[in-house]
């Protein structure tokens, strides 16, 4: 039997082949040319006639004769009985710290307190034999770890945790703005400019995360500009993010970026990390805090999907 191969550089297959099929219950049909989608260039004649009959639903079928066999190398067309072509694996990317009990986000602002409002000993008395539950305490501020400022954490009468949409935060069209390894800790509009910020999470990596955890976070830290801020409100930016301790230079008292961003409803994440791992473009962002009512600010485990 002659089985031709048109040959291209695509990893689907199709086989084109002329087909005589008898029924059980009387009568015939004929095929030629037809074309299928097939898992692969080895398939045999069991499987090709399998595929061929659910492609076309056919009922009562005594026998299949094919002839004119050409495999060709091209994309599926979506033929029924054939599964589709598996996704491409997608890889999840941590870019939040955990939070532990007593670090230190930002000077002067208290560490978390973590602690138990039941103990598993505690709770037993209250369960069944071999049942045992745990449950927690958590004080804090809400500015610690990595978190989420909302417009409420600026303006009094802007959006808080509650009322801001999911869309702001969740499931974005990232970009990385790379500046590491610079001299200046402004990060200005030419570092922005080249980049198309429009409807996208902006993250600024700066590096800086490389000392969460030192004193040396604390102190010389990257930050945007008050003109970079401006031009991102401009373009349309729908999140701004960095993995440094502020957005802001934290000796500019009027918060430039911060009024800038929150004052347009652009939504801002601080404290990021693990944006080496992120490429230029082409994943999205996610840095979902609860939907607190009457709260700006919220940690956040915010993740990349590349």
């Amino acid at each position: 039997m002659r089985q031709d191969r048109l040959v291209t550089d695509n990893d689907q297959w199709r086989i084109e082949f002329d087909a005589a099929v008898t029924f059980s219950n009387g009568g015939d049909l004929v095929v030629r040319g037809f074309r299928l989608d097939i898992p692969g260039a080895d398939i045999d004649e069991e499987a090709l006639t399998e595929l061929f009959v659910a492609h076309l639903g056919l009922l009562m079928v005594d026998k299949i004769r094919f002839s004119n066999r050409r495999l060709l190398n091209e994309a599926h067309k979506g033929s029924r009985g054939v599964p589709p072509p598996a996704a491409p694996a997608r890889r999840l990317v941590e870019l939040s710290h955990p939070i532990r009990h007593g670090m230190v986000t930002y000077p002067g602002i208290p560490g978390p307190e973590i602690g138990e409002h039941l103990s598993r000993e505690a709770s037993r008395q209250h369960y069944g034999p071999g049942t045992e539950f745990h449950i927690g305490r958590v004080t804090m501020t809400a500015n610690t770890g990595t978190y989420l400022d909302t417009p409420f954490h600026r303006f009094a009468d802007g959006a808080d945790l509650a009322a801001l949409p999911l869309a702001s935060f969740a499931d974005l069209d990232g970009i990385v703005v790379r500046v590491t390894g610079s001299a200046e800790r402004a990060v200005s509009v030419a570092a922005l400019a080249p980049h198309d910020v429009r409807g996208k999470a902006v993250l600024v990596h700066t590096g800086w995360d490389r000392f969460w955890g030192t004193e040396q976070y604390f102190t010389g830290h990257p930050y945007l500009t008050a003109d970079a801020a401006a031009w991102l409100v401009e373009q349309g930016a729908a999140l701004v993010g960095m993995d440094s301790l502020n957005i802001d230079s934290t000796d500019d008292p009027a918060r430039p970026a911060h009024t800038a961003l929150l004052g347009a409803g652009i939504p801002v994440v601080e404290h990021l990390r693990g944006l080496a791992q992120l490429p230029p473009r082409g994943f999205r962002f996610t840095a979902a805090p609860p939907a607190v009512v009457g709260l700006g600010t919220f940690p956040v485990r915010a993740y990349a999907v590349c």
